[in-house]
């Protein structure tokens, strides 16, 4: 994943993980295998701070549901 992809990425991943609730048609495994891609390709420290927010968010969200 190049840095424009992985910008992108990010961003698209922030704006929707801090609008889901765990109920939506698609299963957080999803989002999850997402951030697990993100975080693996995060190589800038700015990069990688917003993977870890992102993994912390999503991982709230596993709990809140049960996964």
């Amino acid at each position: 994943m190049n840095h424009h992809q992985l910008e992108s990425t990010l961003e698209h991943l922030e704006h929707v993980l801090a609008r889901i609730s765990g109920t939506e048609p698609i299963p957080l495994s999803y989002w999850r295998k997402r951030v697990d891609d993100v975080t693996a390709a995060a190589r800038i420290p700015a990069q990688v701070n917003r993977a870890r927010r992102l993994d912390e968010a999503l991982s709230a969200l596993e709990l809140r549901s049960g996964n």
